[in-house]
């Protein structure tokens, strides 16, 4: 059995869980969000404070599914009280960013400034803080939709191994290479 799937979902206070046959609502201090069950062996059921998530049969899919859609609940119920915030900093000489609303601009070292414009749903906060690395705040009640607007902007300009320059999220440990060494 599925070890994510067969846990129910805990319903926080000021959180409310419909669900109307295959379509999963969740309401909260945050926002609303939905979630479309696409699997037929996949039901959703909410008992007093908790979600359950069952399957109809020990197919493959279905199980795959089972745990798939009780994490979706799960990040759902969670966005809504809390939100998801995801940092990204900027490193190298000249890299800048600064935002107008939902349009973002990004000095990245090419020839012209890359500008991406951000979807309503996502929140965009820049900082240029004197000695440190220019950052990009993300925040949203909707993880994929912030971790995907995240990778966009990041795949810009990856962040190499050899100088370390580009776009990477805080905290993360990029693998530096030795470069070449000049033959005498």
């Amino acid at each position: 059995m599925s070890r994510i799937g067969k846990n129910p979902v805990d319903i926080t206070s000021g959180v409310t869980v419909t669900v109307d046959k295959n379509v999963v609502t969740v309401k909260g201090p945050k926002g609303e969000l939905q979630q479309i069950i696409n699997s037929d062996g996949i039901s959703v059921k909410v008992e007093e404070s908790q979600v359950v998530v069952e399957r109809a049969t020990e197919q493959k899919r279905h199980k795959a599914m089972h745990g798939l859609y009780r994490q979706l609940i799960r990040n759902m119920i969670q966005g809504v009280t809390e939100g998801y915030v995801i940092e990204l900093e900027l490193h190298g000489v000249g890299y800048r960013a600064n935002n107008t609303g939902q349009l973002l601009e990004l000095q990245l070292g090419y020839s012209h400034p890359v500008m991406f414009y951000v979807p309503e749903e996502v929140k965009v906060e820049t900082k240029m803080d004197k000695g440190k690395a220019p950052a990009i705040i993300l925040t949203s009640n909707d993880k994929q939709l912030v971790g995907q607007i995240a990778a966009k902007i990041r795949a810009f300009r990856k962040t190499e191994p050899y100088k370390g320059k580009g776009v990477r999220f805080k905290g993360e440990e990029v693998r530096r290479k030795a470069g070449k060494t000049a033959a005498k």
